[in-house]
């Protein structure tokens, strides 16, 4: 008004002014918000999502940018790179780098996405704990059999599976996520596809579901060296190796067996073991690497099977 006076012009004539200001300068910053977010999906393996038919191919980096955008349904990408945005506390590689950081997140971002979707029971904790022997027992079945019923058998207890592929930089193995009280997503990274990983990582990450922990998201992973964990979720990871490793091969029988061993172990007691407490043989043998038994290089390995599971 002041101005307008002073020059003897309109007030529509300044407003007009500054707002074209305003959105000039907005458009400015725009443009440099998507160049960074450009930067960004360079980390990323965008064809991780065409494959998954999340977003549409393209080459070029700014579509690929409001794409995931709008899978991810938030304003800017550069969320994935906040340390405490999903993964907070734990990667698979010992020097946690921003590639890693935005990768993590941006699985388990994923994982809940693809979990969202899927139509489950209300969640219903006896009748998991009930499921366990008979998910068990589908450790000496093929996948073409075993997975349709894993996921139907999950569901019907309040639990979406979700398996995705490994994504570059991510070292996320897996993920507990509540959507409320009555729906969990349980995710799994299919990067080591042997049955004795496949199983392991199942059980710990159904050990995690059975704890209940609502309010805390729940990421698995390989190595913790360098990584922060406070107390709580320590606990709860040693509470989930611990249930895995019991319900694969119950403790007091892997004592004996190992006991009854002791000059070595060969593929005929492995197998007659694994036949006796009915498992695959080959999670003996990765049960035996893990606590130094056997080497990670010994030929026991082709009893080590890989999965395929469409």
């Amino acid at each position: 008004l002041n101005l307008s006076i002073v020059f003897g012009t309109s007030t529509k004539l300044w407003l007009n002014l500054n707002r074209s200001y305003i959105e000039k300068k907005l458009e400015v910053e725009r443009r440099e918000k998507l160049a960074q977010e450009c930067e960004l999906v360079k980390k990323m393996d965008y064809k991780f999502w065409v494959t998954l038919g999340a977003v549409k191919a393209t080459r070029i980096a700014a579509e690929k940018v409001q794409e995931l955008q709008k899978y991810f349904k938030v304003s800017s990408l550069a969320v994935l790179g906040q340390r405490d945005f999903l993964v907070q506390y734990r990667t698979s590689v010992t020097e946690v780098k921003d590639i890693n950081v935005i990768n993590a997140n941006a699985w388990v971002q994923t994982a809940i996405n693809e979990g969202t979707q899927m139509n489950v029971e209300l969640f219903n904790k006896k009748k998991l704990t009930e499921s366990i022997p008979e998910i068990r027992n589908m450790t000496v079945q093929k996948p073409e059999v075993f997975y349709p019923r894993l996921k139907e058998l999950l569901a019907s207890c309040g639990v979406a599976l979700v398996l995705l592929p490994n994504l570059k930089n991510c070292g996320v193995n897996g993920a507990v996520k509540w959507l409320g009280k009555d729906k969990v997503v349980l995710a799994l990274n299919d990067r080591r596809k042997y049955a004795d990983t496949f199983w392991f990582a199942l059980f710990h990450e159904l050990g995690h579901v059975l704890q209940q922990r609502i309010k805390v998201l729940l990421v698995s992973e390989k190595n913790k060296a360098g990584l922060e964990t406070d107390e709580l979720i320590q606990r709860l990871e040693n509470d989930a190796d611990a249930f895995s490793q019991n319900v694969l091969i119950p403790e007091a029988e892997y004592d004996d067996f190992v006991s009854t061993n002791q000059e070595g172990f060969t593929e005929e007691t492995i197998r007659a073991f694994a036949k006796e407490i009915n498992i695959q043989p080959g999670i003996v043998v990765g049960r035996l690497q893990k606590d130094e038994y056997l080497g990670y290089q010994t030929v026991l390995n082709s009893m080590k099977i890989k999965y395929v599971i469409e």
